[in-house]
């Protein structure tokens, strides 16, 4: 039984969703298996060969198929990384390091050199822009624009939702439900389907429990990337205040949009990061 899974028929049941939302893909992809030092790295590659490349990263308990709204309109401009980060449930090797080490740089070092990518720009998400910041911070001249999605280890980390989500569980796969609203901020009916498969996961898989590492004011300025943040102001997992606050003050060549009404899973936002991304 891989460790990151509650059991052998969870982690089957979730790969097998994986797969179904994968032939979903909605342009022509290569799959691709790059190997590295955490084992191998899996990424469904779009868009034209000789445009610029975009990595994108995902958040916590996702894979890259939380790209499949974006990945139309960007991939006919960009050629585009859809990355499944390790230790969450895709096609990636499950090995988690500490966070706070070199090791995911180094890891996406070694993503990038199987690639034969010297530079790119990074879209990411939560735990995905948590590791967006930590590459640029280490590797500026890797990364050439950088647009983050409710990224983590800027703002708090707020855990009052945890006694919430565990008092819920209580009841079973309503209860579970219940906590991924919450967690997420999704009540609109649209959202039905990606609540689905919050549910399935976190029902079966196991989340990191440790908190992101903050970034000093001094990692952050020495961002000198175009930037572009975006964050809800209903975000149950990040003080989305303070992380304004602090990329305003911090990081040169930002820009941030606070979101009054939106939760953590920002939605929506596909043509805004496409005209950062095209200058």
């Amino acid at each position: 039984m891989s460790g990151i899974y509650k059991s052998d028929a969870g982690a089957d049941e979730i790969k097998r969703r994986y797969q179904e939302l994968l032939r979903d893909w909605p342009v022509p992809a290569e799959r691709v298996l790059v190997p590295t030092r955490e084992g191998e790295t899996f990424i469904v590659v779009s868009g034209p060969e000789d445009a610029p490349p975009v990595l994108l990263l995902h958040g916590s308990g996702s894979n890259t198929t939380m790209w499949r709204g974006d990945i139309a309109s960007w991939a006919q401009h960009f050629r585009t990384y859809a990355i499944d980060i390790i230790g969450e449930p895709g096609g990636s090797a499950p090995s988690r390091p500490t966070l706070g080490s070199e090791d995911y740089a180094l890891w996406l070092d070694d993503v990038l050199d199987g690639l034969g990518i010297a530079s790119a720009a990074i879209i990411a998400a939560s735990l995905g822009g948590w590791m967006a910041l930590d590459y640029a911070t280490r590797r500026p001249e890797r990364v050439t624009r950088l647009a983050l999605l409710c990224p983590g280890g800027l703002g708090r980390q707020t855990m009052g939702w945890l006694v919430k989500a565990v008092f819920l569980r209580m009841f079973g796969r309503w209860g579970v439900r219940r906590s991924a609203r919450t967690v997420t901020g999704l009540d609109i009916p649209q959202a039905g389907p990606v609540l689905d498969d919050v549910v399935l996961t976190f029902s079966q898989f196991k989340p990191r429990t440790e908190r992101l590492p903050v970034f000093s004011d001094d990692d952050l300025q020495r961002l000198t990337m175009p930037a572009v943040v975006i964050v809800g102001g209903r975000d149950v997992l990040f003080d989305s205040a303070e992380t304004a606050r602090r990329v305003q003050q911090c990081i040169p060549h930002a820009t941030v949009h606070l979101l009054p009404d939106v939760g953590h899973a920002i939605l929506g936002q596909t043509d805004s990061i496409l005209a950062f991304l095209r200058g």
